[in-house]
């Protein structure tokens, strides 16, 4: 416990906006600035001389002294279903890019070395060849040991 003793926090708690108001209240501003702009259209049609300030929204702010350009803001810009292109390829992102590249290299250093023209197919066919040489041998040995028995045994049983 701090020596000063309890020690309440002041100042006020933070209070959130609920998404749903926020929300209501973004439809309001929508509709006002909607009813503005058909008055304004309204009262443009009726007058014949209408200035190019009276066309654009009045702007808050530093707004209307600096014209700002922000390259990186993207606006939200819904595509109709008769624009949509459904016959064009669709891009693919780096990491499927990237994971369809493995699988053709692995693919194709397969076919290689299935048909042996890899290092380690020739490595692993020699190590074969070396295998069955050694077999070969055994049986022979095996064989030759067996006759050998075979022959003492007839001679012992004579």
């Amino acid at each position: 416990m701090p020596r000063g003793g309890k020690k309440s926090h002041k100042g006020r708690g933070k209070q959130f906006s609920n998404p749903e108001e926020i929300d209501r209240q973004m439809k309001a501003q929508r509709e006002l600035e909607a009813n503005d702009g058909v008055e304004r259209e309204s009262a443009s049609g009726s007058e014949e001389e209408s200035s190019s300030d009276d066309e654009q929204p009045k702007r808050k702010g530093v707004e209307g002294l600096i014209e700002i350009e922000n390259p990186n803001r993207v606006s939200q810009k819904s595509k109709k279903v008769t624009e949509v292109d459904v016959s064009a390829p669709k891009e693919l992102s780096r990491r499927e890019r990237e994971e369809i590249e493995k699988q053709k290299a692995k693919e194709r250093y397969m076919k290689l070395h299935l048909e042996g023209k890899t290092d380690q197919a020739r490595a692993d066919l020699a190590r074969l060849a070396i295998i069955k040489k050694q077999r070969e041998d055994a049986a022979k040995k095996r064989d030759e040991l067996r006759k050998e028995k075979d022959a003492e045994d007839t001679k012992s049983k004579r």
